[in-house]
């Protein structure tokens, strides 16, 4: 029988367990609270901007692809989403702002404006854009694949407006996006023998970079020992879940059951504390007591290690 396979908790869930550990006085919790909300939000834009994208219909073949991560060097990119047609290729560049937003062609600056009046100065998403198209180029032409790209930026919250938007970048609202590609696709010229657009998925399905998440409390600045232990049981959040040989894990207090929940607290580990651990790192995280008892727990995973006998070290395998 294989390992089972493992890996970092959602960004949404690291940062609600995170959340579960933090005492009701620490000076970062409505910190986590505001980015729980904004992952929340960015997670439900991109799930609008997705089901938008399954409007685009178009006699020639195209491919969508969704958070591609490539590397230069150490020059590296994450695209939120790059649309491959036999015209030309399209980087759609995601953002969640809501609010009034202004760009200054003068001065090349963008503001938003919220609810309150409160005016904030943020950096122009299209200058990220810019480096993500310029990057595709490289990429591009060090491949031998003669496509052109141009790019847009999607704001994909409901409540934004635009004041003023930029002469020289496509930007546009979700709604809008279907028509500003089919604009889009218009500037580019035709081919007469366009490229295979599966080959040149499959090259940048090769290519992808594994995308590295810093541990909650090193990006935070939040040191572990001010975290409550225990193993989190999902019903009433307390974390009191305790091994049973038979049922797994039950919770102490209101008596849930979970098969997963040692499983989910070593990728809460990983998504929180450190890209490594060790058996009494874990025993401590956990409050378990039996290190030869936790080591056959371990054994079930399909980790990295690192090291022997009490020096070993376990750590997530890299995807292929």
């Amino acid at each position: 029988m294989g390992k089972k396979e493992i890996a970092l908790l959602s960004e949404i869930e690291s940062l609600e367990r995170l959340l579960y550990r933090l005492p009701d006085h620490h000076s970062r919790r409505e910190f986590i609270q505001v980015e729980i909300f904004k992952a929340a939000a960015g997670k439900r834009g991109e799930e609008r901007l997705h089901r938008k994208l399954i409007e685009f219909e178009t006699e020639e073949q195209h491919r969508f692809l969704q958070n591609v991560c490539l590397s230069r060097d150490r020059w590296k990119v994450q695209v939120d989403g790059l649309l491959l047609t036999e015209r030309g290729a399209i980087v759609i560049e995601s953002k969640n702002i809501s609010g009034q937003l202004y760009f200054d062609d003068d001065t090349g600056e963008f503001s938003r404006t919220n609810i309150e009046g409160v005016k904030t100065i943020m950096e122009d998403p299209t200058i990220q854009l810019n480096k993500h198209i310029r990057f595709l180029r490289l990429f591009f032409k060090q491949q031998n694949i003669d496509l052109p790209i141009s790019g847009i930026v999607v704001f994909t919250s409901k409540h934004c407006e635009f004041l003023a938007k930029p002469k020289q970048h496509h930007v546009c609202k979700t709604y809008q996006l279907v028509d500003y590609l089919f604009n889009i696709l218009q500037e580019f010229p035709l081919k007469s023998y366009p490229h295979d657009l599966s080959e040149i998925q499959k090259l940048l399905e090769q290519s992808r970079t594994s995308y590295k998440r810093k541990p909650l409390c090193h990006l935070y600045s939040i040191d572990e020992t001010e975290l409550y232990t225990g193993i989190l049981c999902t019903s009433c959040k307390s974390l009191n879940m305790m091994r049973k040989h038979k049922k797994g894990w039950i919770c102490a207090d209101c008596q849930a059951v979970d098969p997963l929940a040692f499983q989910h607290t070593v990728r809460e580990y990983f998504s929180l504390i450190n890209t490594h651990l060790s058996n009494r790192q874990l025993r401590k995280f956990c409050n378990l007591e039996s290190p030869y008892i936790t080591s056959r727990l371990l054994g079930v995973y399909d980790l990295g290690t690192a090291g022997a006998l009490r020096n070993r070290t376990y750590f997530l395998k890299k995807k292929d």
